[in-house]
Formats: structure tokens, C-alpha cells, sequence
């Protein structure tokens, strides 16, 4: 994609500290992605990537969660907050909440989220330390198409990270964050570039089924 062609507009959701967002937000100014980030919104005003966001020069929101009855509630708040950005795709980038199906439906399609496991492993919470207890040699980070079954979305692509000897939830999840700066940029430059859809509730790269064995050698 040429610097001339139009960026592709996101919106970004975290709930915390938001080093995702960070890798994206330095993917953007190396002009390694071509996104234009419009907005970044937490469900929480204390998360620390809000910060991050302002200092790019981001607009910063908050829907707070806690102000809300119940999901349903929340997300149609929310909804409406991204929809002002008018964005292409949605990014959950540690964004810890459940959503309801009917806010999956309306961004069917450009929704992605990232999940510390090579899914369908460990879907849900404490990955880390339910990869260590389980014994496994390798676990990793997953990007993938949100679907209304939770963590349960196409998976668009996944990096494996080796489980070493003497490692506990901390040092893995650290190995593992890795993963994720690195690859989360690159699965939404292929979004971006058109490259990667989904197409009957499948994830397909280069108009192919995506191959989760090759994901990462794909550019």
C-alpha cells in the first residue's frame, strides 16, 4: 500500500495499561500500518493507556461501565461513542469486558481481539498460569475475529512462545506480551491492505482459509 492511498480508520478499546495499543500507536508512526487510530475508549477512567493515547495526539474516551445498569446498557453506550468515529475496524486491545451479541453484530466482520493462548487453548482468564499448571511446552497469543462465543472467534493468526524451564506466570506472560506487540500490527496491516477477511464465518487471508501452521511467515 502506497503512503498516498487512505488509511484505514480505527477505533482502539483497552481497559488498562495498554501496551498493545502502544506497539500499534509506534506501528502507525514508523508508517509500518497503515491505520489511522480516530479514537481510543476504556471502560475504566483509571486505565493507564489512556494516557498513551493523548500523548499520540489520540482522542482519549471513557464509557465507563460502572455508570450503567446492566451489558446491554454499557454496550449500547459504547456503540454509539465508537460509531462517531465512523471507524473500519475494531480493535480490542486488553478491552476486559464481555459483549453482548448484538454489539458483536454490528461490527461483524471488523472486530478483532487479541488473547494470550494459542486458541482454542485456554479461553477465558489466568492463561498463563493455567498453561503452566497444564504442563504444556508451548502456549502463545491468538488474534482473532470477535464472534458472539467468547474467545471463540475465527482465528486469524497465532506466534508460539516456548514454555522454559523455571517459568512462572509472570516471565511467560512476558514472552507472550512480546508476541503480541509484534503481531497484532501486522494482522491489522493485512486488514488494512485488504488481505485479510472474514468470509463465512471463517478467517481467510489472500482469499485462502487461513493456515494457522504458516500465519506468521505470511508478512
Amino acid at each position: 500500500m502506497s503512503d498516498a492511498a487512505p488509511r484505514l480508520a480505527i477505533v482502539v478499546l483497552i481497559s488498562g495499561n495498554g501496551s498493545n495499543l502502544q506497539a500499534i500507536i509506534d506501528a502507525v508512526a514508523t508508517a509500518a500500518l497503515p491505520v489511522e487510530i480516530r479514537a481510543v475508549i476504556s471502560n475504566k477512567p483509571e486505565a493507564q493507556g489512556l494516557e498513551r493515547a493523548r500523548r499520540a495526539g489520540i482522542a482519549a474516551l471513557v464509557v465507563d461501565h460502572r455508570q450503567y445498569p446492566d451489558r446491554a446498557t454499557f454496550d449500547a453506550a459504547l456503540q454509539a461513542t465508537i460509531d462517531q468515529y465512523q471507524p473500519q475496524l475494531v480493535v480490542l486491545a486488553g478491552f476486559m469486558r464481555i459483549l453482548t451479541p448484538e454489539f458483536v453484530a454490528h461490527y461483524h466482520g471488523r472486530l478483532l481481539n487479541v488473547h494470550p493462548s494459542l486458541l482454542p487453548a485456554f479461553r477465558g482468564l489466568d492463561t498463563h498460569r493455567r498453561a503452566l499448571e497444564a504442563g504444556v511446552q508451548e502456549h502463545g497469543v491468538s488474534i482473532h475475529f470477535v464472534t458472539a462465543e467468547l474467545d471463540g472467534g475465527p482465528v486469524a493468526a497465532q506466534t508460539a512462545v516456548a514454555v522454559l524451564p523455571g517459568d512462572d506466570a509472570f516471565s511467560l506472560a512476558a514472552r507472550v506480551r512480546q508476541a503480541e506487540h509484534a503481531l497484532y500490527p501486522r494482522v491489522i496491516r493485512w486488514f488494512a491492505e485488504g488481505r485479510l477477511t472474514l468470509r463465512a464465518n471463517r478467517a481467510m487471508l489472500d482469499d485462502e482459509p487461513v493456515r494457522l501452521s504458516q500465519q506468521t511467515t505470511n508478512g
